[in-house]
């Protein structure tokens, strides 16, 4: 039977028939779960980038020939098993709600691939079709609900392997296609295997199945983007110091405490990292570190304004004299009305403070509450932590620090491909990215994110600083590579020579337009699907009966 269920014999006189998954179902069901799990466990900590295109050629052996409301489903299973673990750090210390909300709400985005990816199946160049509309996808959930949700996206899941000098070409979205078009690719390479035979004769001889011009296409898309990659590593990664070097300090105070209260002790948190960074200038008094050309604390370093608090101004500027560098400190800024500001301050040694760089991509339910009526109707507690909502910053910035000019993108701006690309376009010679990961205690969140930090520092070509509160913190190279890093929650101070680079990448250059032209492209393909779809429904209505019951044929993407 070609449906998706097998129906049962009635079990009496007049009983009407129960419908039972079929065996077909059942193993769609489980390679779908099968995928979306390969698929996280491709994911940092982990070091198994190579496990991604298995994961979508499991999505494509499923989504293959379905129609496409099969589709939807298969894809938003496969959502599920990948996002549900992914993500199950959000609810560390709010509930289960949170992660499982957040899931269902992301995986509806996957299931909408699916169901594009199943339609256009039949389609000649299939996995080129599915791995663009899977570039739209991820487009899409970057940008609504709540301006986005880019958490997951598959290129962030390669911060090494083959694959990862593409993203200085196409950026994350390249990144991305090429992933998940080697497992497509493998997928029709698959089906095409086990349904023809493994020798065809042409002309009295015996020919290898992988010669037939119907294995050629899967083949050249599972292997050209592994070629592609290893062959653009050499020709567009670099860590040549195009304006010389510069000695960066990252500052990791710790915390008091761990959970939502972690900052209850605001004074405290100051304190680590002001104390931190007495312990750098005594280090190099000492001689036993370099004296630093700029210093980066983290998000939230200092949650006490100090422009309305003098023993918080104070304290910083007594800790950024003694070390005698510029210093970018990570503040939360409280005017007397209106919104609270998220801002890295460039405080001089001599001069104090002399510019602020605000976030400008806050994230939901932490620094803006949406549906604020309707969910304190909920959960009153978890909206009531967030009275006064924090206010988006205006543009990007880069602090002329010393020989250095860094720029900043706070936190989850990370995960955003604008707000890194906006940033690096102002000038920037060197990537900071001030955070706050210790709401999310010993979880996978602060190494995903660290992956973020390596794949854009493949894409823009710059070297990447990580100051978090808690861990870990780290310095990125150009190529991706981790040269120092931290454990989570313990203080520490990380002082590397960094290369100052200022030729932009491909990536940067174009910004968005790979993600716009690749996402058109799957959408112009399902468009025709649909279009197709139309005109054959229209010609089947105005046939005869006849003709009518034998027009269905068995490339029709709307069946099965």
């Amino acid at each position: 039977m070609t449906s998706e269920h097998q129906a049962t014999a009635p079990s009496g006189a007049g009983a009407r028939r129960r419908r039972l998954p079929s065996r077909a179902f059942v193993l769609r069901l489980l390679g779908a779960v099968a995928g979306g799990l390969t698929l996280y466990l491709s994911f940092p900590p982990r070091h198994l980038w190579w496990l991604a295109p298995v994961a979508f050629a499991l999505l494509g052996l499923v989504t293959h020939g379905r129609r496409a409301r099969a589709g939807f489903g298969y894809g938003f299973v496969f959502g599920a098993a990948f996002l549900g673990p992914l993500l199950w750090w959000t609810g560390t210390y709010v509930g289960v709600a949170a992660p499982l909300a957040l899931t269902a709400l992301e995986s509806l985005f996957l299931g909408g691939a699916g169901a594009a990816i199943a339609a256009t199946s039949r389609l000649r160049a299939a996995p080129l079709w599915a791995a663009l509309l899977w570039v739209a996808a991820e487009a899409l959930r970057a940008r609504i609900p709540f301006d986005g949700f880019s958490w997951g996206r598959v290129a962030f899941g390669q911060p090494e392997g083959v694959f990862l000098p593409l993203a200085a070409i196409g950026g994350t979205a390249l990144l991305s296609f090429a992933v998940a078009l080697t497992g497509f690719g493998l997928a029709a390479l698959v089906r095409a295997a086990l349904v023809r035979p493994a020798l065809t004769r042409r002309g009295g001889g015996a020919w290898p199945a992988l010669a037939r011009p119907g294995l050629v296409g899967p083949a050249l898309a599972a292997a050209l983007p592994v070629v592609a990659g290893a062959v653009a590593g050499p020709l567009v990664v670099s860590t040549e110091p195009e304006a010389g070097t510069a000695t960066a300090a990252v500052i990791q105070g710790n915390v008091p405490r761990l959970g939502l209260d972690f900052n209850a002790q605001r004074r405290a948190v100051l304190d680590n990292h002001a104390q931190r960074t007495h312990e750098l200038a005594e280090a190099v008094r000492a001689g036993r570190v370099a004296q630093p050309d700029f210093v980066i604390w983290p998000e939230n370093s200092s949650d006490i304004d100090p422009y309305r608090n003098p023993d918080a101004w104070a304290v910083i500027e007594n800790a950024v004299r003694d070390v005698n560098a510029p210093t970018s400190v990570g503040a939360v800024i409280t005017p007397p009305t209106g919104w609270l500001r998220n801002t890295a301050i460039h405080w001089d040694p001599q001069r104090g403070p002399v510019a602020e760089y605000t976030k400008r991509q806050l994230q939901p339910f932490g620094e803006t509450m949406p549906l604020r009526g309707l969910l304190r109707t909920v959960s009153p507690d978890f909206v009531d932590k967030l009275q006064r909502e924090f206010g988006p910053g205006g543009e990007a910035v880069s602090f002329q620090m010393g020989r250095a000019k860094v720029g900043v993108a706070t936190c989850y701006e990370i995960a955003f491909d604008w707000a890194v690309t906006d940033t690096v376009r102002s000038g920037a010679q060197v990537l900071a990215i001030p955070s706050n990961n210790a709401t999310f205690g010993f979880t996978d969140m602060t190494y995903q994110q660290l992956a973020m930090s390596r794949v854009r520092a493949v894409e823009h070509g710059r070297t990447v600083l990580v100051a978090a509160t808690s861990g870990v913190s780290a310095i990125v190279r150009p190529d991706g590579t981790v040269v120092r890093d931290t454990a989570l929650f313990t203080p520490d101070v990380l002082v590397e020579n960094v290369p100052l680079r200022t030729t932009a990448t491909l990536a940067t250059r174009l910004g968005a337009v790979p993600e716009w032209v690749l996402s058109a492209l799957g959408v112009a393909a399902l468009g025709w699907v649909m279009v197709r779809g139309v005109a054959r429904r229209r010609g089947v209505a105005g046939a005869s009966p006849r003709v009518a019951g034998s027009a269905g044929t068995a490339d029709d993407p709307a069946r099965n």
